[in-house]
């Protein structure tokens, strides 16, 4: 029974074209703790009004996502399908963008400087809710973060690139929801005992720069 399941799994994942899974759930799970507009908001709304305020804007977060992830699964797959000139230039344009995130936030550690201060006044839900969606709607790095990372993980002789895209850009979300979940609650235990923990973003900058130029290399050379 125990090995049937994955069998089953691994069969369905073999269909849609989609390869190292384990290491794109990693890779995600990583990446959503990548500081930036999106884990400001949630952390700013859960220090400010709590773990409701928190949880809110982590699932608005999660429904803003859902925009790029449809995009991206409809453009990855017509330019899959329809030149492979045009997939190559999308590859090697994403490899050079995850080199510049990796570079870029190598260069942050040392700049030192500290985020402005979002307005600290107190947010109905629904107004929580409807920002946090537009922050990563009008994010247009998260629109190009998903046309770098999710060619990585499906074949180019995919039959049904779509759905492949799609699903894991769907598993990207629900990995990424609940981990800004899980940060909002840390960060409404944790806001009345630190006003700043200065060691904690460097070293979650060196590790997510780290894995981007991994990544940007990774995708450079992928056939």
């Amino acid at each position: 029974m125990t090995g049937h399941i994955p069998a089953s799994f691994y069969s369905a994942m073999s269909i849609l074209g989609i390869t190292d899974l384990w290491l794109f759930i990693l890779a995600g799970l990583i990446l959503n703790i990548t500081p930036g507009a999106d884990l400001l908001y949630i952390t700013n709304r859960s220090a400010v009004q709590g773990r409701k305020a928190g949880v809110v804007a982590a699932l608005g977060i999660g429904a803003g996502c859902i925009f790029h992830v449809l995009a991206a699964a409809l453009g990855l797959s017509v330019i899959l399908v329809s030149s492979s000139i045009a997939f190559t230039v999308v590859k090697y344009l994403g490899a050079a963008y995850l080199f510049y995130l990796g570079i870029t936030t190598f260069l942050s550690l040392k700049s030192g400087t500290r985020s402005e201060s979002q307005t600290v006044h107190e947010l109905p839900p629904g107004k929580i809710f409807r920002q946090a969606v537009l922050i990563n709607i009008l994010n247009p790095k998260v629109a190009l973060f998903f046309m770098a990372l999710l060619p990585q993980f499906v074949s180019p002789t995919a039959t049904y690139p779509a759905l492949a895209f799609l699903f894991l850009g769907l598993v990207f979300n629900v990995n990424g929801t609940l981990v800004n979940i899980l940060l909002a609650l840390l960060t409404s235990v944790l806001a009345e005992k630190f006003r700043s923990v200065s060691f904690l973003p460097r070293l979650l900058k060196s590790l997510v720069a780290t894995l981007f130029l991994g990544l940007g290399i990774r995708l450079a050379f992928i056939e």
